[in-house]
């Protein structure tokens, strides 16, 4: 089993914030992530496949088609928007967590990869925070 990976980027603002509890308790357990006038990162996204080289071309997958997909399907909609009001595979009322934000990524990925299987999303919001899903 052979393993690609791509890189990708965005950048996107979000809030984290329960609409049921006090402000006090939002920042206790959100800090500067509920911040009223939102806040943004630089997400460094990174997709994997796996599968078995084909034995013309020695890919798993094109890299060039992967990232067209990843950009078509995902990066359209994430890059330089609010994650909490513009996304339209986000549903309304999910917190826009590093963690949720990987799930709903490989939603919008697994159905087209095609001659070989979706491993991986791992998305890092900041260098030292990520989120990895593996499908499970």
């Amino acid at each position: 089993m052979v393993y690609l990976t791509r890189r990708e980027r965005f950048n996107a603002a979000h809030k984290l914030w329960v609409k049921d509890w006090s402000k006090k308790k939002n920042r206790q357990v959100f800090g500067k992530c509920a911040n009223k006038n939102w806040h943004g990162h630089n997400f460094e996204l990174f997709v994997t496949v796996k599968g078995t080289p084909d034995p013309d071309t020695g890919f798993v997958m094109d890299a060039k088609k992967l990232s067209d997909l990843i950009k078509k399907k995902v990066l359209k909609h994430l890059d330089h928007n609010n994650l909490n009001l513009d996304v339209p595979f986000i549903p309304k009322g999910m917190q826009p967590t590093t963690e949720n934000l990987v799930l709903v990524i490989w939603q919008q990925l697994e159905p087209h990869i095609k001659n070989c299987q979706l491993h991986s999303v791992k998305l890092y919001e900041t260098e030292n925070i990520f989120a990895e899903y593996l499908g499970e």
